[in-house]
């Protein structure tokens, strides 16, 4: 006796009810986010990513990474799982355009501003130059090098291919701006070997009517008109001229700002003697300088010790 199959049973759950429930559970995916996604197909301009949206999202060429990108296969595998910046809605395939480029490029303005609050010195390879300065790339940033914060003789168009050690003048990701310099480089690990009451050996290489500009090795330092002499001077130009070899004091560093004072007259022995006799000065700066650190560190003991109780007694006696 055969038994009866039991009708099927009408659970009443249709195709519009499937699709409900899908996108009941379905991630919600908007520009901005990111999200992790495995690579499943390499196309010619751009690959298909699985990011768990109903339709495979897009990743163009361009967007693969903050370098220059000619293949896909220069930078993914298939069946790589990776992290994707979403960034635009669905089109009207319900596709999303997805980014590599883009989180690699707000983390690299991160490490940059890290760079820059620890005061790192950075080494970077110019690439290109301009009238107005030089461009480099720092972590894959385009970095700018103002033409008057590069200190070198050489020809700017000849710098290109050349790596130089570089600080941080100007860190603005909203102005997308990062600003270097060559030469608060190069002035700070001269200033290392530097201290106030140092005599060095330069030249002069520039003459201004507030003063003339000494290079003492491969940096500037300022000699200003009124640490030349203590004679009254019209003019630098009345003392030095281009090219000459001077000896100078250090009587200041700026780390902060890149700069390097410098002086003459407090070398002098006799007050008005660059004006006369700059060859005499010279001969002399060793012992004139000795004579101004003694000042100087007198000068710092008094600050730190207080008066003694019986110099106190007399002051208010």
């Amino acid at each position: 006796m055969e038994t009866a199959t039991p009708a099927p049973t009408n659970i009443g759950f249709t195709r519009e009810d499937f699709e409900r429930l899908l996108s009941q559970y379905d991630y919600k995916f908007d520009p901005g986010d990111i999200v992790d996604g495995t690579v499943f197909s390499l196309e010619p301009r751009g690959a298909l990513i699985d990011i768990g949206a109903k339709t495979a999202a897009y990743l163009p060429l361009q967007e693969m990474s903050i370098n220059r990108v000619d293949n896909p296969t220069e930078v993914l595998n298939e069946g790589d799982v990776l992290q994707f910046f979403i960034l635009s809605d669905e089109n009207e395939e319900g596709q999303l355009t997805l980014s590599i480029r883009r989180i690699e490029y707000m983390r690299a303005w991160e490490r940059v501003r890290k760079l820059q609050t620890d005061d790192q010195t950075v080494r970077a390879k110019i690439f290109a130059v301009n009238r107005g300065g030089a461009l480099v790339r720092i972590e894959g940033l385009r970095g700018f090098i103002p033409g008057s914060h590069l200190s070198t003789r050489e020809p700017k168009e000849d710098l290109i291919g050349e790596e130089l050690p570089l600080k941080f003048l100007e860190v603005d990701e909203e102005r997308n701006r990062l600003v270097l310099s060559h030469r608060r480089a190069l002035v700070e690990r001269r200033m290392n070997k530097l201290e106030a009451g140092q005599v060095v050996i330069g030249r002069v290489r520039g003459i201004k009517p507030y003063g003339a500009f000494i290079d003492i090795g491969g940096v500037s330092g300022l000699l200003h008109i009124s640490e030349i002499s203590h004679d009254h001077i019209e003019t630098p130009h009345s003392v030095f001229n281009v090219g000459d070899e001077v000896k100078v004091m250090v009587i200041d560093l700026d780390a902060e700002r890149g700069r390097i004072s410098l002086s003459t007259k407090q070398l002098e022995e006799t007050p008005g003697a660059m004006t006369k006799d700059p060859q005499a000065v010279y001969d002399n700066a060793e012992a004139m300088a000795e004579k101004y650190r003694q000042k100087m560190a007198g000068e710092l003991v008094e600050e730190e010790i207080p008066p003694s109780a019986s110099e106190e007694e007399v002051l208010v006696s």
